[in-house]
Formats: structure tokens, C-alpha cells, sequence
């Protein structure tokens, strides 16, 4: 029986009501109908402190970024949809990754990001779509491990192009592109599995 590629998917933006997370579901059904498994999460489920070393040899390490850990550990690949804040991705996404990138009891700091395939996208309201925090999000990934996919979606107008407050996108070219992404990634994490 051939293996299901795991990936997890999450977005950076910590709004209930955010585009990118409605983005996100776009590239999760494209990565389901291309054959993984996938587990959505929500970063507002993982509440973490501001990463500081001193903190945390004080009072050890943070419960939540050790159950990220544990997720990240569980997946091969990743879907990330992160907006832009002032040209970057926001502190929340970047602190998750910081904790989760350190050595825990539980995991060597090699073992939770090295080796895996994320695709990454990006949504605003706006024309520039957010474009520019996916170069600071592919620097990031790129220096603990993670191998990114070339291709990445920005999502320009992004309000515009579902119906309402919906997760269903109207705009059928974009909603390709971000289902594409998903099964890009699919893709190249069943040729790295050899399956």
C-alpha cells in the first residue's frame, strides 16, 4: 500500500476571520484530491510567549511549542499562507517557528523542520497581494531546514474573490493556482518517498 504524504497547514494570520486561513483551505483541497493527508491547524490554539533564551532556561520549555513540535514532527510536508505586516510575515508565525526550532526534551533541533517540503502562498486586500512576505517566510523556512517549493501564490484583492464571508472561492484561476499548489507539493513529497 503506497504511503499518504502527511502535511501540515496553518496560516500566520491569528484572525478568526483572516483571508489567508480561507486562502489555505483552497491549497488544502488541492493537496487532498492529490492523495495526502492533511492536518489543519489554527496558531491561535498554540499560544506561545515571545521566545527568549532566558525565559525559557528560567522556566523551561513552552507547553504549546512543544505540542507544534510534536505535529511538525508527524508531517512531511507544509502549507503556510502568511500576510504581509509592514513587508514581513507577522511576529506570531516567526515565534512559532523560532520556538519550534529549538532543542526540546523531547526533540533534537534537527528532527522537527529538516528535510521538509512546505508551500507557501499569501493573500491581502491589496494589489501587491502580500508578495513580500513570502520572501522573508522562504528565508526563514530555507535556514532551519525546510525545503520550499519555486512556485508560490499571492492572492491580490483577496476579500474579492469569495462570495461573502465564504470559504468557497469564486475567482476560478486563482482558486487553480492555489489548488495546484497543493498538489505540487503532494507531488514532490511522494517522489522524495519514493512512492
Amino acid at each position: 500500500m503506497i504511503k499518504r504524504p502527511r502535511i501540515l497547514a496553518f496560516a500566520g494570520s491569528l484572525r478568526r476571520a483572516s483571508i489567508n486561513k480561507r486562502v489555505l483551505k483552497t491549497a488544502i483541497r488541492g493537496a487532498e484530491a492529490a492523495g495526502a493527508d492533511v492536518t489543519y491547524i489554527d496558531l491561535r490554539d498554540y499560544p506561545m510567549p515571545v521566545y527568549d533564551p532566558d525565559d525559557y532556561e528560567a522556566h523551561g520549555f513552552d507547553e504549546n511549542a512543544l505540542k507544534l513540535q510534536g505535529l511538525l514532527t508527524q508531517h512531511e510536508g507544509l502549507l503556510i499562507a502568511s500576510p504581509e505586516y509592514n513587508g514581513s510575515l507577522p511576529a506570531a508565525l516567526k515565534n512559532a517557528i523560532d520556538w519550534a526550532s529549538r532543542p526540546s526534551d523531547m526533540y533534537e533541533r534537527s528532527k522537527v523542520f529538516r528535510g521538509k517540503v512546505a508551500g507557501v502562498m499569501t493573500a491581502s486586500p491589496g494589489s501587491l497581494g502580500g508578495v513580500r512576505s513570502l520572501a522573508h517566510l522562504r528565508g526563514v523556512l530555507t535556514s532551519v531546514g525546510v525545503h520550499v517549493l519555486p512556485q508560490e501564490v499571492a492572492v491580490t484583492f483577496a476579500e474579492d474573490r469569495f462570495a461573502g464571508d465564504g470559504e468557497e472561492m469564486t475567482d476560478e484561476k486563482m482558486k487553480g493556482s492555489l489548488e495546484a499548489l497543493g498538489a505540487a507539493l503532494v507531488e514532490m513529497l511522494k517522489m522524495r518517498g519514493g512512492d
